[in-house]
Protein backbone atom coordinates (compact mmCIF):
# COMPACT_ATOMS: atom_id res chain seq x y z
CA UNK A 1 0.00 0.00 0.00
CA UNK A 2 2.67 2.51 1.02
CA UNK A 3 4.80 1.60 -2.00
CA UNK A 4 1.86 2.22 -4.35
CA UNK A 5 1.13 5.58 -2.73
CA UNK A 6 4.81 6.55 -2.80
CA UNK A 7 5.24 5.71 -6.49
CA UNK A 8 1.91 7.31 -7.41
CA UNK A 9 2.79 10.46 -5.51
CA UNK A 10 6.13 10.63 -7.29
CA UNK A 11 4.33 10.58 -10.64
CA UNK A 12 2.11 13.50 -9.60
CA UNK A 13 5.09 15.29 -8.08
CA UNK A 14 7.22 15.35 -11.24
CA UNK A 15 4.45 15.39 -13.86
CA UNK A 16 3.45 19.07 -13.50
CA UNK A 17 7.00 20.43 -13.82
CA UNK A 18 7.44 22.11 -17.23
CA UNK A 19 11.03 20.88 -17.44
CA UNK A 20 9.84 17.28 -17.06
CA UNK A 21 7.19 17.72 -19.76
CA UNK A 22 9.77 19.30 -22.07
CA UNK A 23 12.21 16.46 -21.40
CA UNK A 24 9.86 13.54 -22.02
CA UNK A 25 7.19 15.17 -24.22
CA UNK A 26 3.47 15.76 -23.69
CA UNK A 27 2.49 12.15 -24.39
CA UNK A 28 4.91 10.65 -21.85
CA UNK A 29 3.95 13.35 -19.36
CA UNK A 30 0.27 12.44 -19.69
CA UNK A 31 1.14 8.75 -19.31
CA UNK A 32 3.00 9.63 -16.11
CA UNK A 33 -0.19 11.09 -14.63
CA UNK A 34 -2.25 8.08 -15.71
CA UNK A 35 0.22 5.60 -14.21
CA UNK A 36 0.24 7.66 -11.01
CA UNK A 37 -3.56 7.52 -10.80
CA UNK A 38 -3.53 3.73 -11.25
CA UNK A 39 -0.97 3.40 -8.46
CA UNK A 40 -3.13 5.64 -6.26
CA UNK A 41 -6.12 3.38 -6.95
CA UNK A 42 -4.10 0.26 -6.13
CA UNK A 43 -2.92 1.83 -2.88
CA UNK A 44 -6.44 2.99 -2.06
CA UNK A 45 -7.84 -0.49 -2.68
CA UNK A 46 -5.26 -2.07 -0.38
CA UNK A 47 -5.91 0.60 2.24
CA UNK A 48 -9.67 -0.02 2.06
CA UNK A 49 -9.15 -3.76 2.45
CA UNK A 50 -6.88 -3.29 5.46
CA UNK A 51 -9.25 -0.73 6.98
CA UNK A 52 -12.22 -3.09 6.57
CA UNK A 53 -10.47 -5.83 8.54
CA UNK A 54 -9.77 -3.35 11.35
CA UNK A 55 -13.09 -1.52 11.31
CA UNK A 56 -14.11 -2.76 14.77
CA UNK A 57 -10.98 -1.40 16.46
CA UNK A 58 -10.85 2.07 18.03
CA UNK A 59 -11.34 4.60 15.25
CA UNK A 60 -11.65 1.75 12.76
CA UNK A 61 -14.86 2.92 11.11
CA UNK A 62 -13.41 6.40 10.53
CA UNK A 63 -10.37 4.82 8.92
CA UNK A 64 -12.57 2.69 6.68
CA UNK A 65 -14.72 5.62 5.57
CA UNK A 66 -11.65 7.73 4.88
CA UNK A 67 -10.15 4.92 2.78
CA UNK A 68 -13.35 4.26 0.83
CA UNK A 69 -13.96 7.94 0.02
CA UNK A 70 -10.34 8.38 -1.00
CA UNK A 71 -10.55 5.30 -3.23
CA UNK A 72 -13.60 6.80 -4.94
CA UNK A 73 -11.54 9.93 -5.60
CA UNK A 74 -8.77 7.90 -7.22
CA UNK A 75 -11.30 6.39 -9.63
CA UNK A 76 -12.31 9.88 -10.77
CA UNK A 77 -8.63 10.64 -11.30
CA UNK A 78 -8.32 7.43 -13.37
CA UNK A 79 -10.96 8.74 -15.75
CA UNK A 80 -9.56 12.25 -16.17
CA UNK A 81 -5.92 11.13 -16.46
CA UNK A 82 -6.95 8.57 -19.08
CA UNK A 83 -8.79 11.25 -21.03
CA UNK A 84 -5.73 13.51 -20.85
CA UNK A 85 -3.47 10.66 -21.98
CA UNK A 86 -5.80 9.79 -24.86
CA UNK A 87 -5.87 13.43 -25.98
CA UNK A 88 -2.09 13.76 -25.74
CA UNK A 89 -1.55 10.62 -27.78
CA UNK A 90 -4.05 11.51 -30.51
CA UNK A 91 -3.99 15.30 -30.84
CA UNK A 92 -1.26 17.48 -32.29
CA UNK A 93 -2.89 20.60 -30.81
CA UNK A 94 -2.66 19.85 -27.11
CA UNK A 95 -3.13 22.21 -24.16
CA UNK A 96 0.04 22.78 -22.13
CA UNK A 97 -1.93 21.96 -19.01
CA UNK A 98 -1.50 18.20 -19.38
CA UNK A 99 -3.84 17.16 -16.61
CA UNK A 100 -6.49 19.14 -14.71
CA UNK A 101 -7.30 17.64 -11.29
CA UNK A 102 -10.83 16.28 -11.38
CA UNK A 103 -13.08 18.34 -9.08
CA UNK A 104 -15.01 15.26 -7.97
CA UNK A 105 -11.84 13.41 -7.09
CA UNK A 106 -10.48 16.46 -5.29
CA UNK A 107 -13.67 16.72 -3.20
CA UNK A 108 -13.37 13.04 -2.29
CA UNK A 109 -9.78 13.59 -1.22
CA UNK A 110 -10.76 16.58 0.90
CA UNK A 111 -13.57 14.66 2.61
CA UNK A 112 -11.31 11.67 3.18
CA UNK A 113 -8.52 13.83 4.60
CA UNK A 114 -10.96 15.63 6.89
CA UNK A 115 -12.37 12.33 8.21
CA UNK A 116 -8.89 10.98 8.90
CA UNK A 117 -7.77 14.19 10.59
CA UNK A 118 -10.90 14.40 12.73
CA UNK A 119 -10.33 10.83 13.92
CA UNK A 120 -6.66 11.45 14.74
CA UNK A 121 -5.32 12.41 18.14
CA UNK A 122 -5.62 16.18 18.55
CA UNK A 123 -5.42 18.98 21.09
CA UNK A 124 -8.35 21.08 19.97
CA UNK A 125 -7.78 21.72 16.29
CA UNK A 126 -4.06 20.97 16.42
CA UNK A 127 -2.52 17.48 16.10
CA UNK A 128 -1.30 15.88 19.32
CA UNK A 129 2.48 15.54 19.17
CA UNK A 130 4.45 12.56 20.39
CA UNK A 131 2.95 9.41 18.88
CA UNK A 132 4.40 7.67 15.84
CA UNK A 133 3.20 9.40 12.70
CA UNK A 134 1.36 12.06 14.69
CA UNK A 135 1.91 14.58 11.87
CA UNK A 136 0.70 12.42 9.00
CA UNK A 137 -3.08 13.15 9.18
CA UNK A 138 -2.37 16.90 9.11
CA UNK A 139 0.10 16.66 6.22
CA UNK A 140 -2.24 14.35 4.33
CA UNK A 141 -5.08 16.86 4.77
CA UNK A 142 -2.78 19.65 3.60
CA UNK A 143 -2.03 17.63 0.47
CA UNK A 144 -5.78 17.27 -0.15
CA UNK A 145 -6.17 21.04 0.18
CA UNK A 146 -3.39 21.59 -2.38
CA UNK A 147 -5.12 19.21 -4.79
CA UNK A 148 -8.38 21.14 -4.26
CA UNK A 149 -6.67 24.45 -5.08
CA UNK A 150 -5.12 22.85 -8.14
CA UNK A 151 -8.52 21.67 -9.33
CA UNK A 152 -9.98 25.18 -9.04
CA UNK A 153 -6.99 26.79 -10.77
CA UNK A 154 -7.01 24.11 -13.46
CA UNK A 155 -10.60 24.81 -14.43
CA UNK A 156 -9.89 28.53 -14.72
CA UNK A 157 -7.14 28.01 -17.31
CA UNK A 158 -9.34 27.07 -20.32
CA UNK A 159 -11.64 30.04 -19.69
CA UNK A 160 -8.96 32.70 -19.28
CA UNK A 161 -5.83 31.22 -20.84
CA UNK A 162 -3.92 32.61 -17.85
CA UNK A 163 -0.40 31.28 -17.40
CA UNK A 164 -0.65 32.32 -13.77
CA UNK A 165 -3.60 29.99 -13.22
CA UNK A 166 -1.79 27.23 -15.07
CA UNK A 167 1.23 27.67 -12.83
CA UNK A 168 -1.02 27.57 -9.75
CA UNK A 169 -2.59 24.33 -10.94
CA UNK A 170 0.78 22.73 -11.60
CA UNK A 171 2.52 23.88 -8.42
CA UNK A 172 -0.38 22.92 -6.16
CA UNK A 173 -0.55 19.48 -7.76
CA UNK A 174 3.16 19.00 -7.04
CA UNK A 175 2.80 20.36 -3.48
CA UNK A 176 -0.10 18.01 -2.75
CA UNK A 177 1.83 15.07 -4.17
CA UNK A 178 4.84 15.99 -2.02
CA UNK A 179 2.63 15.82 1.08
CA UNK A 180 1.29 12.40 0.08
CA UNK A 181 4.80 11.19 -0.71
CA UNK A 182 6.07 12.27 2.71
CA UNK A 183 3.30 10.30 4.43
CA UNK A 184 3.89 7.23 2.26
CA UNK A 185 7.65 7.24 2.89
CA UNK A 186 7.06 7.66 6.62
CA UNK A 187 4.73 4.66 6.57
CA UNK A 188 7.38 2.62 4.77
CA UNK A 189 10.01 3.64 7.30
CA UNK A 190 7.78 2.87 10.28
CA UNK A 191 6.99 -0.60 8.88
CA UNK A 192 10.48 -1.49 7.70
CA UNK A 193 12.21 -4.51 9.33
CA UNK A 194 14.83 -2.20 10.86
CA UNK A 195 12.10 -0.11 12.46
CA UNK A 196 10.00 -3.02 13.72
CA UNK A 197 12.65 -5.54 14.82
CA UNK A 198 13.74 -5.42 18.49
CA UNK A 199 17.26 -4.24 19.31
CA UNK A 200 19.88 -6.87 20.13
CA UNK A 201 19.64 -8.19 23.65
CA UNK A 202 15.94 -7.44 24.00
CA UNK A 203 12.97 -9.74 23.70
CA UNK A 204 10.48 -9.43 20.87
CA UNK A 205 6.95 -8.51 21.94
CA UNK A 206 4.49 -11.38 22.13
Amino acid sequence: MAVCFALGSTCFLVGPFPCYAQLVGASADAITFFVGSILFTAGGGLQSWLAWSGRHSAGGWSGWWAAIVQSAGTLFFNVTTYQAMHTALNSDDYNRLVWRPDWRGSICFLVSGAIAYRASARHGSRPARGGAGWWQPAVNLLGCVFFGISAVAGYVVPATGSMLDQAAANWNTSAGAACFLACALASLRDRSPAATSPPRGSAAPA
